[in-house]
């Protein structure tokens, strides 16, 4: 199992670029109604949930212009700003939606092309607050690339994220989820017997299924149907991811 502080800037390069690739193909699949509809996220069109790639590109090129100048640069002016131009941005036509998701995309590419070697180690800080290297920031594109694909809900699944990107996923996500308060404790065993522990193992109840599913259902984007807990019961209740 490859530990998350293993991944390389080459890898998650590699995981956001095919992830753009893929979520800007079931894009262009839609058909122009299916813009209005809820995608998988509460209180979200497809239409919100495209704009919020989009916008989200246009953050994480404020944080590389960050570390590359060394000018502090926020991911978003405020959290308001943010939704605002989330909900401004869904009532476009959906030439001028699919045309922006790209568009940005195309940016944050150029950009990241561009970016010094260097510049890679600079400190900067996410839109939750959290310091992270720049070498960071194309993970945190890959998730929202592939995840939000999902969330799309137009045939997507967790099954079609690169295999190590998974592991990688299940590594962050068990180290995250334990820190939650209220978080039942687990023990996660892949059919191919990889495991990842939540909270204290002791206690662990443990959770069967594949790596796939166990990252849908501890991302909150399944119900776990697909799993198993060893002694029969009902899966228990997680918090919110994120």
């Amino acid at each position: 199992m490859t530990a998350a502080g293993t991944r390389s800037l080459a890898h998650t390069l590699a995981w956001a670029g095919d992830g753009a690739a893929h979520l800007r193909g079931l894009m262009t699949r839609m058909g122009d109604d299916a813009f209005a509809a809820p995608c998988a996220l509460p209180g979200w069109s497809r239409a919100h949930l495209l704009t919020h790639v989009a916008r989200n590109a246009d953050a994480l090129i404020n944080l590389l212009d960050w570390a590359r100048t060394g000018v502090r640069t926020p991911a978003y002016a405020s959290r308001e700003q943010r939704d605002a131009d989330i909900a401004a941005g869904a009532h476009r036509t959906p030439a001028q939606i699919r045309a922006d998701v790209e568009d940005s995309s195309d940016r944050l590419a150029r950009v990241v092309r561009a970016m010094p070697d260097a510049a890679w180690s600079a400190r900067v800080e996410n839109a939750q607050g959290a310091e992270l290297p720049a070498s960071g920031i194309p993970w945190l594109r890959a998730r929202e690339m592939w995840i939000h694909a999902v969330d799309l809900d137009v045939g997507a699944s967790f099954a079609d994220l690169p295999a190590p990107m998974i592991t990688a996923l299940l590594d962050e996500a068990a180290v995250a989820m334990g820190n939650k308060p209220g978080c039942p404790a687990l023990q996660l065993v892949a059919l191919d017997g990889a495991t990842w522990t939540v909270g204290a193992a002791a206690a662990a109840t443990t959770v069967t299924g594949s790596a796939p599913g166990l990252a849908a259902w501890l991302l909150g984007r399944s119900r776990g149907r697909d799993l198993r807990t060893a002694d029969g019961t009902r899966l228990p209740t997680l918090p919110a991811w994120l």
